[in-house]
């Protein structure tokens, strides 16, 4: 079979799984789903085809080795061989079964190795941000733009004036990330007290936040949108009350953004316009 015919299979398989994601909102979790979000990331693409494949794989493995087992019982039973035979090897049945296995990972290793490479190797980013998780909030810092800021979740009464819909509860935040589209961000990951995790599902992200440690990431979101994750660390009893908010604007947006959050923490009244 050809590779090509192979990934389309997998790549069925992935949207099998992802339960017609296309058909969910974008970015956010939807009632009674069971599988992926809609990838709003190439790597996040990459990781549900990966998905897929594995997929494919693991049903061939049940059918061969299902298939095995009823032939076995089917053939090999006191009834049907009343007198097993005496050998204990089968030099070319033992290949095979070496074999195949080494072959199967190998084509597991080759593609899973190159995701991997994809995720760890940060290109040049357009924005740096960096995410400190507290007990029970997320803090964010865009150090090359001098701002700080904290995101807390919102209670039922509060959404409406904060611009989200009442079945975005427990995921909205009081204030977003925002983020240009079609940039690389670059996402720096730490805590301040207990492990916690930056998991944003649409993005293919899910970094750990370590105390004394900074991890890193990246994204790269072409799609502009509302976008929502969550700490998926368990990090103590309000765990489950830490949401995750990305805002991905276009880049003329992004910048009066900066420009508005600079003369609010200069304590000016005029906002710069952008360039």
């Amino acid at each position: 079979m050809r590779f090509g015919t192979f990934r389309a299979m997998a790549g069925a398989a992935a949207a099998l799984v992802a339960g017609q994601a296309s058909a969910q909102q974008v970015g956010a979790p939807t009632p009674g789903g069971i599988g992926f979000q809609s990838a709003a990331t190439e790597l996040a693409g990459d990781l549900q085809w990966l998905d897929g494949f594995m997929l494919v794989i693991m049903t061939g493995i049940v059918i061969l080795v299902t298939g095995l087992l009823l032939y076995v019982i089917r053939n090999f039973s006191a009834e049907r061989n009343a007198t097993p035979a005496r050998f204990t090897h089968n030099a070319p049945l033992e290949v095979v079964w070496t074999a195949l296995p080494v072959l199967i990972l190998v084509v597991i290793a080759i593609p899973s190795l190159r995701l991997l490479d994809k995720q760890v190797t940060i290109p040049e980013p357009d924005v740096t941000i960096k995410a400190v998780g507290y007990q029970w909030y997320w803090g964010y810092e865009y150090p090359d733009e001098g701002i700080e800021m904290t995101a807390f979740m919102l209670q039922k009464d509060q959404l409406e004036e904060n611009g989200y819909s009442s079945d975005e509860y427990l995921l909205a935040t009081d204030t977003r990330v925002v983020v240009p589209a079609d940039s690389n961000v670059q996402l720096l990951v730490t805590a301040a007290d207990v492990i916690h995790n930056w998991a944003m599902p649409a993005f293919g992200i899910k970094t750990d936040a370590i105390p004394g440690r900074v991890n890193q990431t990246w994204f790269r979101v072409d799609e502009p949108g509302t976008y929502f994750g969550q700490c998926s660390e368990l990090c103590g009893s309000n765990h489950a009350y830490m949401p995750i908010v990305v805002e991905v604007v276009p880049q003329d947006d992004y910048d009066a953004w900066v420009s508005e959050q600079v003369a609010r923490r200069d304590g000016t009244t005029e906002v710069a316009a952008a360039d």
